[in-house]
């Protein structure tokens, strides 16, 4: 089996009192599709924290062997900047000097006519592409995904399971977190985080089931 990319170990986190996290266990490979999926106020987004770096764990390892990319629920934008100046000023943190790959992505994901519009005036589900964007752009070895579709159309969603399958075959690992996953027999593992653990769930192949949580 190939070395894991990122791997949780025990991972607990309270907040004061109120327990959120109870000795979590993940190890994502290369080319995986990972889902979690989990009612509202289950941890999904704390979990994901952790794992991206942005939150320490009250106890427990995470081990990154690759590196990593986050596009939180919340797109982190600037409101005044125009999409370009995203990627611009993204590059120089990336130390990229070449954004064939995030021309390709834009393209792919069909805003280039919002280039030089400023991300304020800008749609949700724009917004989201442009999050997306950002977080892979540098071609990360670990895509960690906190609801990526909100506010996507149809074509937008079948477009970003597209690019996830090509991330995939890449060698890449994928981690989507949702209260609401549809189409799971595009993953390879799924998880329920219920109680503070993750659960694992069976996956029914060759036929579209959704599997929901607080709806």
């Amino acid at each position: 089996m190939a070395e894991s990319l990122l791997r949780a170990e025990q991972i607990t986190r309270s907040f004061g009192r109120r327990g959120v996290l109870h000795g979590v266990d993940l190890a994502i490979a290369p080319g995986t599709l990972v889902g979690v999926v989990g009612e509202n106020g289950a941890g999904k987004s704390t979990l994901l924290r952790i794992l991206a770096g942005e939150l320490r764990p009250s106890r427990g390892t995470i081990t990154r062997t690759g590196s990593i990319g986050y596009c939180p629920q919340a797109a982190i934008l600037n409101d005044t900047l125009t999409v370009n100046q995203h990627l611009a000023y993204f590059a120089a943190a990336y130390g990229l000097t070449d954004l064939s790959y995030a021309e390709a992505l834009i393209s792919s994901l069909g805003y280039q006519k919002y280039r030089t519009t400023s991300v304020g005036v800008l749609s949700d589900g724009t917004k989201q592409k442009v999050n997306l964007t950002l977080s892979l752009m540098h071609q990360p070895d670990v895509l960690l995904l906190d609801e990526p579709y909100q506010g996507f159309d149809w074509e937008t969603y079948l477009h970003f399971w597209v690019l996830a399958e090509a991330l995939r075959a890449q060698g890449r690992a994928v981690l989507v977190i949702s209260h609401l996953i549809f189409d799971q027999q595009r993953f390879d593992t799924l998880f329920r985080l219920d109680g503070g653990k993750l659960v694992p769930l069976p996956i029914a192949r060759g036929v579209s089931v959704n599997t929901t949580e607080g709806v």
